[in-house]
């Protein structure tokens, strides 16, 4: 299996469903998870993951998930990062780029690094407010230790 094309995806969604599955965040309500990669799969089969939970007899993801789950924008294109900023609350997605990403390359229809995540947050359709919290404010909520260091320096 291609590790970056196909197990690390895989193993994103199957994080997510894992976590769906379980009650682990009753426990440990202030645990909180980033899954890369905008989640994998879960972004765009919300449907089916809210359908599972209802099955399941689970509370709606909202409630139980969605206060300690966050995603990455390490999805390496616009139509992807504008679908998971449509179907996940952006208080819920962390801006993320790679150094080295999963494709080393130039895309020949834009002429740009795929791995180039910036681009695609700074396109999308939302307030400035929005993208500041993609940008910072959401790491900032999610890494409070961080943001009081920050907050030491006068950041």
């Amino acid at each position: 299996m291609h590790a970056t094309g196909g197990y690390y995806i895989a193993a994103d969604t199957i994080a997510f469903m894992q976590l769906l599955e379980g009650d682990l965040f009753a426990d440990f309500p202030s645990l909180r998870f980033i899954i890369p990669h905008g989640g994998g799969a879960v972004p765009y089969h919300w449907g089916r993951y809210r359908g599972l939970a209802d099955m399941l007899k689970k509370p709606s993801l909202d409630q139980h998930l969605m206060n300690n789950i966050f995603f990455d924008t390490c999805v390496y294109h616009q139509p992807g990062v504008d679908l998971l900023a449509d179907v996940i609350d952006n208080k819920n997605i962390l801006f993320g780029s790679e150094m080295v990403g999963a494709v080393r390359g130039i895309d020949p229809t834009t002429g740009h690094y795929f791995d180039d995540t910036k681009r695609y947050v700074d396109a999308l359709a939302i307030s400035d407010a929005e993208r500041h919290a993609i940008f910072e404010g959401n790491a900032r909520r999610v890494f409070p230790r961080l943001d009081a260091k920050l907050k030491e320096r006068g950041l």
